[in-house]
């Protein structure tokens, strides 16, 4: 028996014991059966595209927009998989356009089976894709071996790769170099160096960030084709606190606090990251003396003083949209920050903690240039949220500097496109 099958055995073994537990899991709960292929098989696709979290399920929506049909007498169809819930509802969204607009094509979104190679093996031979896309930096060795085994081709699109990350995969370095994609698109120059240090330069290149063809202002009128209208007036001083993660919570709470205290006529638009942390947002607010109210019951004008603590996905784009001021989480705490260019697209300055290392391919001419500003700690971001609150930039100034910096950076879902179409048509 080989090295690798030893590790994948015990790989394997390691699954067995602890997917019984899994089903307790507060993330991992919803579509249980979808994970582990208990009565509930995908179907048949001819491309397979996975992505960990609601960003890159937002990634898989837009390469589908790009895909063509090669076949004249039957659908092109895509599988979509992601490991959240926030995910998959954005995934349903993105069957639901695809069934509407786009001909030729359909999308079965699901959740991503766990990585037993037993799983994936089943996985595999029933959905028998000609070519799977995983998105960003997720390396499961019970999917790639079981790609390899089928002969699917493997494309690793839109890549990133820490240096923390590539340490970690560096201590197995021989075993995931025989698993490695069949190809590999990076975002930089700095991330293919990564990859081809763990899989060799001769299946890397190098992209233009899907990322950006993902930011467009929101479609009509922000103010009256916007589903909030009807809860934020519109002469609310809206502050927008976004993508909140867990290990800034202590900060974002003293934050809130301040900021009701300075702007006692604000509205604060509290965005917990992942849903789960509503209930400790609830406590926190209580213990901070800060009136809130879930935005589920909110059903008219927020009153001004208000939080609203969100409680329902896909609004934080139509909120950034009716901001005078907004924050961007993930940064206060070492996590390398969230997607500051969506409030960008809305023509909303964003304010950021210190921690963007995982927005580094956006550029750093976007600070100096004053379009987002980047705080050093939580006081330096009350204070920039204070002053934007105040004296608010116009929205068409901003939209129309943003959207020059990113239309010459936009055309990876295109890429994306056209090297999954090498795949197709050289099977």
């Amino acid at each position: 028996m080989s090295l690798q099958s030893m590790a994948l055995g015990t790989y394997d073994l390691l699954w067995r014991a602890a997917t019984p537990l899994l089903r307790h899991h507060s993330r991992l709960h919803d579509g249980f059966g979808q994970r582990t292929l208990e009565n509930d098989l995908p179907a048949r696709a001819d491309i397979w595209i996975q992505g960990a979290s609601g960003g890159e399920s937002y990634l898989t929506w837009e390469l589908v927009r790009e895909l063509k049909n090669p076949f004249s007498s039957r659908p092109l169809n895509v599988l979509a998989t992601t490991n959240t819930r926030q995910g998959m509802e954005i995934l349903e969204r993105a069957a639901r356009e695809t069934h509407d607009n786009k001909k030729g094509v359909t999308l079965q979104p699901r959740y991503f089976p766990f990585d037993a190679p037993r799983i994936m093996q089943t996985a595999l031979r029933h959905v028998r894709p000609k070519v799977v896309v995983i998105l960003e930096t997720e390396i499961w060795p019970g999917f790639l071996h079981a790609c390899r085994q089928q002969g699917t081709k493997v494309l690793l699109a839109n890549g990133r790769m820490n240096p923390r990350s590539l340490a970690g995969y560096l201590a197995a370095r021989k075993p995931l170099r025989a698993l490695a994609p069949d190809r590999i698109l990076a975002v930089s120059e700095r991330d293919a160096k990564r990859f081809a240090t763990l899989f060799g330069k001769d299946r890397v290149q190098t992209m233009a960030n899907m990322k950006f063809d993902r930011m467009r202002a929101p479609a009509g009128n922000p103010r009256s084709d916007n589903p909030l209208r009807e809860i934020i007036a519109p002469n609310a001083r809206f502050v927008v606190l976004g993508s909140v993660r867990e290990q800034e919570e202590s900060e974002i709470g003293r934050l809130t606090a301040r900021l009701h205290r300075k702007a006692p006529d604000a509205v604060l638009g509290l965005f917990p990251r992942h849903m789960e942390r509503i209930d400790a947002w609830k406590e926190r607010l209580d213990q901070h003396g800060i009136p809130w109210k879930l935005r589920s019951k909110q059903t008219g004008p927020a009153e001004p003083g208000t939080t609203l603590l969100w409680d329902t996905f896909g609004e934080l784009v139509p909120a950034y949209a009716l901001a005078k001021a907004a924050f961007v989480g993930g940064s206060l705490a070492p996590l390398g920050g969230q997607n500051f260019l969506e409030p960008l697209t809305c023509g909303i300055t964003p304010v950021t903690g210190p921690s963007l290392h995982n927005f580094a391919w956006v550029g750093t001419e976007i600070f100096e240039s004053g379009l987002a500003i980047r705080a050093d700690d939580a006081d330096g971001v009350c204070q920039a949220l204070l002053r934007l609150l105040d004296n608010p930039p116009r929205p068409a100034d901003v939209k129309k500097a943003v959207h020059a910096y990113i239309r010459s950076r936009r055309g990876g879902a295109k890429t994306v496109s056209k090297h999954i179409a090498q795949f197709m048509n050289n099977d």
